[in-house]
């Protein structure tokens, strides 16, 4: 086999993964809205996109996470559209276009997220487990910050304090997207919220 053929084979087995893994998500999101989180196991999971709960097992160490969906990769990436703003963008509208950048990659697939965060109002028993992947989010960007203006983590409390407001904007926006079935678009909800902050939260 030639190099380009193992490139080749390597880039279809990657996207196998990441549709494998896409496919378990939507069964577990789907059947639990349907049934409720009790009322679905790892096997209702799997089956319902033929594979063994073992298959299961090499994406997921629960359903629980299959619901939640975050992974390690997604983190990295939310990090990066932070570091790819140039260094002279003030600190806030950084964050905003990063929370632009991902509100946009999240409307690509717009009808699992409605869905997941369906699954979320309906299961508050999910709820830790959500916060614990947004606290890892959250020191990640804060870290990313913390870098970009120059200051050493937990010293200044600017890094952390600019970010904990960035997240809670970005959650703001999507609890309103949710609400109103995806209208209008996350992406002008995430600028909405970032506005409000930027002119210093007056009142309506």
């Amino acid at each position: 086999m030639t190099s380009g053929e193992s490139a080749y084979e390597l880039g279809r087995r990657d996207r196998k993964k990441l549709e494998t893994r896409a496919a378990l998500e939507h069964a577990a999101l789907t059947l639990v809205a349907e049934r409720g989180l009790a009322g679905v196991t790892v096997e209702d999971i799997a089956t319902a996109v033929d594979l063994s709960s073992r298959t299961f097992f090499n994406y997921f160490p629960s359903k629980e996470d299959a619901l939640v969906g975050a992974s390690p990769a997604s983190v990295a990436e939310l990090r990066e559209k932070l570091e790819a703003v140039p260094a002279e963008v003030p600190v806030l509208e950084a964050l905003r276009l990063m929370s632009r950048a991902e509100a946009e990659h999240l409307q690509q697939r717009r009808e699992q997220w409605l869905l997941r965060l369906k699954v979320f109002e309906q299961n508050p028993s999910l709820l830790p487990r959500l916060v614990a992947s947004g606290t890892e989010t959250e020191r990640a960007v804060s870290a990313a910050v913390a870098r970009r203006i120059g200051v050493e983590p937990g010293t200044s409390g600017y890094p952390e304090l600019a970010t904990a407001v960035a997240m809670a904007a970005f959650r703001a926006a999507m609890m309103r997207w949710s609400a109103a079935d995806g209208r209008p678009a996350l992406t002008d909800l995430v600028d909405e919220a970032f506005s409000q902050i930027a002119a210093g939260l007056p009142d309506p």
